[in-house]
């Protein structure tokens, strides 16, 4: 199992189109709305890397995202 988080920046008005958007897909378990430095922050939970790679790369896809930073959970075994 791999797990991470998305925080991305939208533009001005969008940020509630991106978390009903991110609540759609089967990879994101969580998605918020912040204040701060960014404006949604998601939760993603795959099979395996690849498929959090294959995630990340369909949201930062998404209209009307600016830009990402991606953080990677280091799950001990």
């Amino acid at each position: 199992m791999h797990k991470g988080f998305i925080l991305l920046n939208c533009d001005l008005g969008a940020e509630e189109y991106i978390v009903d958007e991110l609540k759609q897909m089967d990879d994101v378990t969580n998605a918020y709305l912040t204040f701060g430095a960014y404006d949604v922050i998601a939760e993603i939970q795959t099979e395996n890397q690849d498929g959090f790679e294959k995630a990340i790369a369909t949201i930062r896809k998404l209209s009307r995202v600016v830009s990402t930073m991606t953080l990677n959970v280091i799950v001990p075994e």
